[in-house]
């Protein structure tokens, strides 16, 4: 049982790091600026927000 709850976890992360690199990436230069991200930090700002799922 602690395999399963372990493999979804590690599902939940890589949809959310996923997710949030498809999001980020779609973003506009200028709307990035907005929100204080480059385009080079959203790999970082992603992998960030799947450790906290």
């Amino acid at each position: 049982m602690l395999l399963w709850g372990f493999l979804a976890r590690q599902f939940r992360r890589w949809q959310t790091y996923n997710r949030t690199v498809t999001e980020l990436s779609k973003l506009d230069d200028r709307s990035l600026a907005d929100i204080n991200v480059s385009r080079s930090e959203i790999r970082s700002l992603a992998r960030h927000a799947s450790g906290a799922v």
